[in-house]
């Protein structure tokens, strides 16, 4: 343990899963959580499957001192359209029954919708940030499609063979937010999109989200009480 380490939280599924299929065997996500909750050390965790309620009892305990929080990432609640999209995942009737029983044990739980596809999911959006409100969400994020790379390909694949009615429609919606193109690599953009569409979403993510109180509570995650195990403990 680096001596200047400073409790800095760390996120789990930042880039996949956690919560895959094998977790269930090598368990390699409980063991993580529970040094977090012996060192006190913060952890955000971002999923799309029930596995979570799993380390329910650890989580909870974490919930108590405030050093986890947890999204919950859900697309549609269509679920033809759920199972091309994440296919293996749980529904999304599942991810609010997860969020719920998290949030009422105590730990802080919020939603990550994304990707938003115009022409295809965004339109959701209302109705995914209100059922997650009623079951204990409290803040919410969301993500606007970007194909960059071989995902390119591999989307335009998937897009033309699953929604071949209105493939193109959508895939010149996804060009029309990215200049032109479909992916974009910007900091301050990449994650949102540009122009009229993107706006549109933006917009009413923002009207949305104030309606159903999402985001209004001033929270962090508690790095004060961070300590090596058997250490002595902070003065300051």
């Amino acid at each position: 343990m680096h001596p200047k380490w400073d409790a800095t939280p760390i996120m789990l599924s930042g880039n996949t899963d956690c919560y895959q299929p094998a977790e269930q065997t090598y368990r390699l996500t409980r063991g993580l959580l529970e040094v977090c909750n012996e060192f006190n050390q913060p952890v955000g965790i971002l999923t799309k499957n029930s596995g979570i309620l799993k380390d329910k009892d650890v989580l909870q305990e974490m919930g108590k001192k405030k050093i986890v929080s947890a999204m919950v990432s859900i697309t549609s609640f269509n679920e033809d359209l759920r199972r091309v999209m994440e296919p293996r995942t749980t529904t999304a009737k599942q991810k609010l029954k997860v969020i719920n029983e998290l949030s009422s044990a105590g730990v802080r739980m919020g939603i990550m919708m994304g990707p938003m596809i115009p022409g295809l999911n965004e339109h959701e959006m209302q109705r995914i940030m209100k059922a997650a409100r009623d079951n204990g969400a409290t803040f919410t994020a969301y993500t606007f499609i970007r194909l960059n790379g071989a995902i390119k390909f591999l989307f335009h694949d998937w897009l033309y063979k699953n929604f071949p009615d209105t493939a193109d429609k959508i895939w010149h919606l996804i060009e029309q937010s990215h200049d032109g193109k479909v992916n974009d690599t910007r900091w301050s953009v990449r994650m949102r999109g540009e122009g009229s569409i993107a706006q549109m979403v933006a917009q009413q993510y923002k009207k949305y989200g104030k309606l159903y109180g999402m985001n209004a509570e001033k929270w962090s995650l508690d790095r004060s009480k961070f300590q090596v195990p058997g250490g002595q403990g902070r003065l300051f």
